[in-house]
């Protein structure tokens, strides 16, 4: 039971990531759903494993900018949301973040703490590969209604969603950030 909590609050910050995304599309295709819920299942998944498989010979390194990391990379990206949300401009389409460079870094900054959490179970030595799993499915899962989730709200509520998405980014980041430094 302790796995399936941890995998699930492992997974809320993708799915709000998710939804973030899917505002900011104006049509969201089975494609975007797969490389969203695909690669935040799979960075999901791995970062524990990797964080379980690092502990002792990184852990104080990453713990100590772990939380930076994530803090940057959720405020750029939702900074940019949010101030493409202002430009004025009726868009015919959005931006796509399910491609390239952007996705990688919305993966990257969405599982750093899952990264955390496989370092902790090294050092109390618990086993990883259940909770790595869980967490990558119900990650994957959460992820494919969030975007779709997120498409709905995009298109009754236009600009102002994609305003609230890279807010809602941001918060995360500073959540992550508060969290780890106090």
């Amino acid at each position: 039971m302790e796995n399936l909590f941890v995998a699930t609050g492992l997974a809320l910050d993708a799915f709000a990531v998710s939804i973030c995304t899917g505002i900011s599309l104006e049509d969201v295709t089975h494609r975007h759903v797969f490389r969203v819920s695909f690669h935040f299942g799979l960075f999901q998944f791995g970062m524990p494993i990797i964080g379980y498989l690092l502990a002792s010979s990184f852990r104080n390194y990453i713990m100590d900018f772990d939380h930076w990391i994530a803090f940057i990379l959720l405020g750029i990206i939702g900074g940019k949301m949010l101030l493409e949300s202002f430009d004025g401009k009726e868009e015919v389409s959005c931006k796509d973040r399910t491609r390239g460079l952007t996705l990688i870094l919305l993966s990257i900054a969405t599982s750093i703490d899952a990264l955390a959490v496989g370092s902790a179970y090294a050092f109390l030595g618990k086993r990883i590969i259940l909770t790595a799993v869980m967490t990558g499915f119900i990650t994957a899962m959460l992820s494919a209604l969030g975007i779709k989730g997120g498409q709905r709200l995009g298109q009754k509520f236009g600009k102002l969603m994609e305003a609230v998405g890279g807010i809602v980014l941001i918060s995360i980041g500073t959540k992550i950030l508060f969290e780890h430094l106090h």
